[in-house]
């Protein structure tokens, strides 16, 4: 199975990153972006068969190791 983690911050949480990035794109030209939020995508290659399985393991996962949880929101996908 694989796994997709999505991780962002949370809603009020500043984003020097993003910031970064949205002010790059106006210097680029390219006009009307008011706001970038940036984040992180995480693919995971499991061997579990069982989605639900899968699933909770990868939030586990999530809870411990890739998202910090104080100032990031995460979502899993398994497929």
């Amino acid at each position: 199975m694989k796994a997709r983690v999505h991780v962002m911050l949370k809603n009020g949480v500043l984003d020097p990153q993003g910031e970064a990035v949205r002010h790059a794109l106006g210097t680029l030209g390219f006009e009307g972006v008011e706001a970038v939020r940036q984040g992180k995508v995480i693919e995971l290659d499991l061997t579990e068969t069982d989605k639900a399985k899968a699933e909770a393991s990868v939030a586990k996962m999530c809870e411990k190791l890739l998202a910090n949880t104080v100032i990031e929101s995460y979502s899993v996908e398994i497929a």
